[in-house]
């Protein structure tokens, strides 16, 4: 038998985390029954106490166990939790022995979302990889610079630690996870049931980029904003170290260091956040929206547009706009 311990944390749990991994781990014992084998798994809640836990004013979570006297777990799930991330990581910091404790035995652990704020303060992903919900990627970068975020994936897997991006795409981990404790055919069919696309693996065409701007840098914030401003014109980095008088080389590190992205970088993701709204809300055609967000050339255009969502303009539009035409 597989042993997984879902993590009953304090604070603003989402629900949808711990019922999702109940559901899909018992479900999976179903369906391994109706095919004439064992059931493999033995689902757990585990809190720091047998206390429950009121989520969302309405829901009572009671924990099957604490964690001083919980089964050794092949597998962890930390749920996401939301609210203050400062708060939320101290209330919950009985568990990080623990989980670094049962990791060094063998276990497994895997965040869902936000969950990875929970993750990353036991340690275990600093200098690896890791994900977590796109919107909350500036914040957690600043909080764990250790970690290497990858905020454009779904499904992250260092050695047996796992992360999933954000809100439901934690599904997406799930049914990685089942694969690999079964196997495809187990996989394909639970992500029937639940109506999962399988194989599902960046979640960059849901990312609404909104800048950087949790940072103190004036002359950085003044050059995001011309940016953002004068996005269809052809910007340089020597036009702006001028017209904020600094020097290129400072203007581009401090750039870096404030917004996670070159100039060149935050210039490309400004233009296709404003080329993704006109697909999304007009009926252009690409290259119309390409020479409005100040591309001439189109192949450069659809590489950095795919390279940026995903997805290419033509199928990007075709998925968030049914009235557009399809050229």
């Amino acid at each position: 038998m597989k042993q997984i311990s879902i993590l009953v944390p304090k604070g603003a749990v989402a629900l949808s985390c711990i019922e999702g991994s109940f559901v899909a781990f018992t479900k999976a014992n179903d369906f391994l029954e109706s095919l004439g084998r064992p059931a493999l798994f033995n689902v757990q809640l585990v809190g720091l106490s047998k206390e429950p836990q009121v989520y969302d004013r309405l829901f009572k979570v009671t924990p099957d166990a604490q964690i001083n006297e919980a089964q050794k777990p092949d597998l962890i799930i930390i749920p996401a939790v939301n609210g203050d991330r400062e708060e939320v990581i101290e209330q919950n910091k009985a568990f990080y022995p623990w989980i670094v404790q049962q990791h060094k035995k063998g276990s497994e652990v895997a965040s869902l979302c936000v969950g990875a704020f929970l993750l990353a303060s036991t340690g275990l992903v600093n200098g690896r990889q890791c994900s977590t919900h796109w919107l909350a990627a500036d914040e957690f970068r600043t909080m764990f610079p250790e970690v290497e975020l990858v905020s454009e994936k779904i499904i992250t897997d260092e050695n047996g630690i796992y992360s999933s991006g954000g809100a439901n795409s934690f599904w997406n981990l799930l049914l990685y996870i089942l694969e690999k404790y079964t196997d495809r055919d187990m996989a394909i069919l639970a992500s029937k049931y639940f109506e999962i696309e399988i194989d599902r693996n960046n979640q960059s065409f849901f990312t609404i980029f909104k800048g950087q701007r949790e940072h103190q840098d004036e002359s950085v914030k003044q050059a995001q904003e011309f940016i953002e401003q004068n996005f269809q014109e052809k910007i340089t980095v020597e036009q702006l170290s001028s017209m904020f008088a600094v020097g290129r080389r400072s203007l581009e590190r401090r750039f870096k260091k404030a917004t996670s992205n070159t100039v060149s970088e935050y210039i490309q993701r400004v233009k296709v956040e404003v080329a993704k709204k006109g697909f999304e809300s007009s009926r252009k055609n690409i290259n119309e929206i390409m020479w409005e967000v100040g591309y001439s050339d189109t192949k450069a255009f659809r590489t950095i547009f795919k390279k940026t969502t995903g997805l290419s303009p033509l199928e990007y539009r075709n998925k968030y706009n049914r009235g557009a035409l399809k050229v």
